[in-house]
């Protein structure tokens, strides 16, 4: 593993921390998207069913159990606690998610490495993640409730697949038979998505003011 691999995995990692960190610490999930969180749960199911299949490593195996159990530990608390599930905006997180799941199941089935259900899942949950944050975007524009931690969540997750683009690039230099296109086409996507956030980021912290995205 080089240390690409590493930084975008650990920034991944740190970004659902911040996400868990703001629920527990404010009670709160305003101006987070359910429907996002509803996504990446399902990014993750369909991309580690090969735990069940084989074994690579034991950072690969609690890596991936850490990210399906913070993922519905996210939901769990935005559905159903008590006090978190009442700050929720569901009046404004209401992007059809329907609109980005069918399209990405249909590309899956077109349009794969090799076709067998675990390798079209797998490739479905790539596409998938590529426009999963579409919804939290839609969410912050609407609301302008941009607290820092919700800020830093998103940042820390467009940073996750920056440091996943040099990853590619140094494999490329350094192994010879590494092609992945369909991995590298949507991850140049996904990141293609934070470019406007992060200029409202960087803005906003430049000018020491509160985030905030233009409708």
């Amino acid at each position: 593993m080089n240390i690409f691999r590493l930084a975008a995995d650990m920034t991944h990692l740190i970004s659902i921390l911040v996400l868990l960190l703001k629920i527990h610490a404010t009670r709160s999930c305003r101006g987070i998207s359910l429907k996002t969180q509803d996504l990446y749960a399902l990014v993750f199911l369909f991309r580690y069913l090969d735990l069940f299949t084989r074994y690579i490593s034991l950072y690969n195996t609690v890596m991936k159990l850490v990210f399906l159990g913070t993922s519905f530990s996210i939901i769990y608390f935005m559905r159903f606690h008590r006090v978190v599930r009442n700050t929720y905006d569901k009046e404004q997180d209401t992007f059809r998610s329907i609109f980005i799941v069918v399209p990405c199941a249909v590309l899956a089935l077109l349009i794969n490495q090799e076709r067998s259900v675990l390798e079209i899942l797998w490739t479905f949950s790539i596409y998938l993640e590529a426009v999963a944050i579409l919804p939290q975007l839609v969410l912050l524009q609407r609301t302008q409730n941009i607290d820092n931690l919700t800020g830093n969540y998103v940042f820390l997750l467009g940073t996750y697949r920056g440091l996943y683009i040099l990853n590619w690039i140094y494999r490329y230099l350094t192994e010879p038979h590494y092609r992945q296109w369909i991995v590298w086409l949507s991850g140049v996507l996904q990141t293609g998505l934070y470019v406007d956030f992060f200029y409202y980021y960087f803005l906003a912290w430049r000018n020491n003011q509160k985030l905030s995205l233009p409708q």
